[in-house]
């Protein structure tokens, strides 16, 4: 069973072992982290210092999930342009000795359930690059589905052009 807390400074070790090569590293996090390889300390000075590049104070909140046998997972959910009614799921990574085990699954249904019950936001939202292929199933197994207020994107990844498919869910779909 999972369970959810917030981020810690410790968080970081085992967070950033999991971007083992610069492919993960950029499926996870694009370029907001800077170059590959990520240390402990840019991570934290980028949820700590940089409050999670939020402009708003109030906006930041990075999660961490874990077992009786320690962190299996993490992401971050900040308020979409400072609206407290919808909420943005981003930087979702899992352990990568986990992956293929439904930790994914588990962990984002934690997340919508606090996202609903707790934050009482409306709906979700989650971006996934289009060649992230298990992180879109995942989040389709978990009844997240296309946009319709959010158009697909695109961001420069390394002088690519990387395309963001835009997900969402609403509270009434994810109680259902």
């Amino acid at each position: 069973m999972i369970r959810l807390r917030p981020y810690k400074h410790c968080d970081a070790k085992s967070i950033v072992s999991w971007c083992k090569d610069e492919e993960t590293f950029m499926l996870w996090g694009g370029d907001h982290f800077g170059t590959f390889p990520i240390s402990e300390d840019i991570m934290n000075q980028k949820y700590f210092d940089d409050n999670g590049d939020c402009t708003e104070k109030d906006n930041f909140y990075p999660v961490t999930a874990f077992d009786d046998d320690g962190i299996v997972g993490h992401f971050i959910m900040r308020y979409l342009h400072g609206d407290n009614r919808i909420l943005r799921f981003g930087w979702v990574i899992i352990d990568d000795a986990k992956r293929g085990c439904k930790y994914g699954q588990k962990m984002l249904r934690l997340g919508l359930k606090y996202a609903f019950e707790i934050m009482r936001v409306d709906k979700v939202t989650i971006g996934v690059f289009e060649n992230n292929n298990s992180a879109y199933q995942c989040y389709l197994s978990v009844g997240f589905h296309k946009s319709k207020d959010i158009a697909d994107s695109f961001e420069d990844i390394q002088g690519e052009k990387w395309k963001i498919i835009e997900l969402e869910i609403s509270k009434e779909e994810f109680m259902s």
